[in-house]
């Protein structure tokens, strides 16, 4: 969701560079840039570490940055190019779709305001498994509630995070960097944006599954 179907991480970044500065501290650009992808809990370890605040309350941190988000949020999100288009065209074809995302559920039910809940028929939230990404196991989850197989699937990711997840379940993975650079690796489909992407070239993905795609 974040960064591969909308522009949210921009939100995000607001968000936590005030919550730092409520603690009295200020957020380390490369502190924000491992918490692209992650999990909740792993954010705020990041951030306690950051601040140097090892002993800091998870807990209140969690409410304030959630409160924070789910306002901004309400404002409203920016897609991404070619991130609708696509999604329209895969919902056109009949494509059972998931949304698997490491944002939490609250969050997640402002954002099908603009995402559409009508876009998706799962949605498996990162505080809805017990391992989130970097494991496997969010994607693991969709397939199997969409009743596919993962290796019938292809996942969509924007950071190495998310990559890393969406390797390891055996779906085909494109990834459309958005805040990091993503290096060429093995099995993974690498574009500039979704500009341009359709169910036929995800289609493509299948059937060449571990082999580079080259952008168009």
């Amino acid at each position: 969701m974040d960064g591969t179907l909308v522009d949210s991480e921009k939100v995000w970044e607001i968000a936590l560079h005030e919550l730092a500065a409520n603690a009295g501290g200020t957020l380390s650009p490369a502190a924000r840039q491992a918490m692209i992808g992650s999990s909740m809990a792993n954010s705020m370890q990041i951030l306690r570490d950051d601040l140097g605040q090892p002993d800091r309350p998870e807990a209140p941190d969690v409410e304030w940055l959630t409160d924070r988000v789910f306002e901004l949020f309400g404002a409203g999100l920016v897609w991404r190019p070619g991130a609708l288009e696509l999604l329209h065209a895969v919902r056109f074809a009949g494509l059972p779709t998931a949304l698997v995302t490491s944002t939490g559920r609250k969050l997640v039910e402002v954002a099908l305001d603009t995402l559409g809940r009508e876009n998706f028929d799962v949605v498996v939230c990162g505080d809805e498994v017990s391992m989130p990404k970097p494991d496997p196991e969010p994607y693991r989850t969709a397939a199997a509630l969409l009743g596919v197989a993962i290796e019938d699937c292809v996942a969509i990711e924007d950071s190495p995070t998310g990559v890393s997840s969406a390797l390891a379940s055996g779906a085909a993975v494109l990834a459309v960097p958005a805040e990091l650079e993503l290096p060429p690796t093995d099995g993974v489909h690498l574009r500039t944006s979704l500009v341009g992407v359709d169910p036929a070239y995800l289609a493509d993905l299948l059937v060449h599954r571990g082999l580079l795609q080259p952008e168009r």
